[in-house]
Order: C-alpha cells, then sequence, then structure tokens
C-alpha cells in the first residue's frame, strides 16, 4: 500500500512536469506537513497511520476553507481562487465524507444503545461516535451532531 507521502511526490513530479503551480503550490504543503508530523512522532523515516495522514489533511483543507472564508469577506477575488484551487487539490486526498444526515443517523443508533444521556455525559458519546466513526466523518460534524441530538 503507497503511503499519502508518495502519493503526493507522485502527484507532484506530475504537476511540476505539467507546470501546475497551484496544484504543486497545495501538493508542497501537505508533503511539509507530513514531513513535519513525521519530525515531531520523532522518526523521520516513520510512516503515519492512516488517521494522522487523514487528520493532516483535515487540518490542511480546514486551514485553505479558513482562508478562502476570509478572503471572499475582504474581496480578495485573486487569493481567493488560488485558496479554493489548493483545497480542491487537497480533497482529492481526502477520503468521501459521510453527510451530517448519515452521521445523525448513525450517531441516533449510539444514543439508542445507551441508557438517558444527559448533557454531562457528551464526552462519552463523542468518543463512541468517533471510535464508530472513525475516518468517515469530520469531528465537527460529529461534534455538532451529537450535541443537537443530546439537547433535543
Amino acid at each position: 500500500m503507497t503511503t499519502l507521502k508518495e502519493k503526493v511526490e507522485s502527484e507532484m513530479k506530475t504537476a511540476m512536469k505539467a507546470k501546475e503551480i497551484t496544484r504543486l503550490t497545495a501538493l508542497r504543503a501537505i508533503k511539509s506537513a507530513i514531513l513535519l508530523a513525521q519530525t515531531e512522532k520523532g522518526g523521520t523515516s516513520e510512516n503515519l497511520s492512516e488517521q494522522q495522514e487523514l487528520d493532516i489533511l483535515l487540518k490542511q483543507a480546514k486551514q485553505r476553507r479558513e482562508s478562502l472564508a476570509l478572503y471572499e469577506q475582504e474581496g480578495r477575488t485573486e487569493l481567493a481562487e488560488a485558496e479554493k484551487a489548493e483545497l480542491e487539490v487537497i480533497e482529492k486526498f481526502l477520503p468521501q465524507m459521510l453527510s451530517e444526515e448519515e452521521v445523525k443517523v448513525r450517531v441516533e443508533k449510539i444514543l439508542a444503545g445507551m441508557d438517558e444521556v444527559t448533557q454531562g455525559q457528551m464526552g462519552q458519546v463523542m468518543g463512541a461516535a468517533i471510535k464508530e466513526l472513525g475516518t468517515e466523518a469530520e469531528k465537527q460534524t460529529i461534534a455538532k451532531v451529537v450535541k443537537e441530538l443530546i439537547n433535543k
């Protein structure tokens, strides 16, 4: 199985040959984040787990979305377009995420298996939901759905 780093490096070569500057910039950012995570882990040749790779990609995508929103709010269309293009490159590496409705259905099943759930038990529900949904949904979406269902 090829790692995310290997996939990114392969895509970088393709982008360099095609002279796709925006795509190359996004790929370099992903590679840089991977190398940083590996270094923080203690070794440069250590492979990251699939979850760690996904977390890196989600973080990169989140940064691009925040920058995109800020640039659009400020009317900086050129920068917004660059961020949007980079976000599209990053999203190609992300697995298909569950929609909010699909997450809601799965969390409702988790809640059905538990006794009366109170606001104070949100952490337990979140833990169970994250464990079950894993890489299928963003943690923000899970948290939003859990909060909605507990506060019903």
